[in-house]
């Protein structure tokens, strides 16, 4: 049961800090500060949480990279479900949270939807923003099996690689699709915007779930290729 308040507290922090500095901050490309704010907050967030919960769930904080590390066989399929559903409620929260505060401060909320993910940067296209958090989650979640892997022996900077790899791929990400290569961190943000907006959540919803998930599960066979000894 640990492991799942800790999924749950890590992924109501990355949504709080990441969105919510998205929500001050707004982001965009060509103002630049706001942008590289928003990278940076997402990055940071998982650094700090990667060395406070790191040692008791793993600090996925991420269906994708839980489904990575399942396919990898480093969890069991219990705790895989019970990850997920954490870390929704996790981000739910912290969604939650910020519309609380932005509400009872009267605070603009400079991305029109708590930090939701949107297909505006590709114009648009499903498939574009498809290929993006495909490509993007592949990176990432490639990342992170190979610093957790029993070979890599980075030992305690971990934390900062997986970190920084999130800022980078938010870097270039944001323009495109707000980067989500998170399920759960798009969820949250899009059950509140539509809650908050009286409507039904965005259509493209679904693509920042699928992408992510299927960036992850691609990076696990890739690795799994290469780690192999034959």
């Amino acid at each position: 049961m640990k492991k799942y308040v800790a999924e749950f507290i890590g992924t109501m922090a990355l949504v709080f800090l990441g969105c919510g500095t998205a929500m001050l901050v707004g982001c965009n490309a060509e103002a630049g500060c706001g942008y590289l704010l928003t990278a940076l907050a997402f990055g940071l967030t998982i650094v700090g949480m990667a060395y406070c919960i790191g040692n008791i769930s793993g600090c996925h904080i991420n269906p994708a990279v839980s489904l990575g590390l399942l396919l990898s066989k480093r969890m069991s399929g219990s705790d895989f479900i019970g990850y997920i559903v954490s870390q929704c409620l996790g981000a739910t929260a912290g969604s939650a949270l910020l519309a609380l505060i932005f509400g009872l401060g009267g605070v603009t909320d400079k991305t029109g939807g708590f930090g939701s993910n949107g297909l505006g940067g590709v114009g648009g296209s499903f498939v574009a923003g498809l290929l993006v958090e495909i490509i993007l989650t592949f990176f990432f979640v490639l990342v992170i099996l190979g610093v957790t892997s029993e070979k890599a022996g980075h030992g305690s900077f971990g934390g900062l690689i997986i970190g920084f790899s999130l800022t980078l791929v938010h870097i270039i990400g944001i323009g495109l699709t707000g980067t989500s290569v998170n399920p759960a961190r798009s969820l949250g943000p899009a059950i509140l915007a539509a809650i908050h907006n009286n409507m039904a959540p965005a259509a493209s919803l679904w693509v920042f779930v699928v992408g992510p998930f299927v960036g992850a599960a691609l990076a696990a066979v890739v690795y799994g290729f290469l780690e192999a000894e034959k």
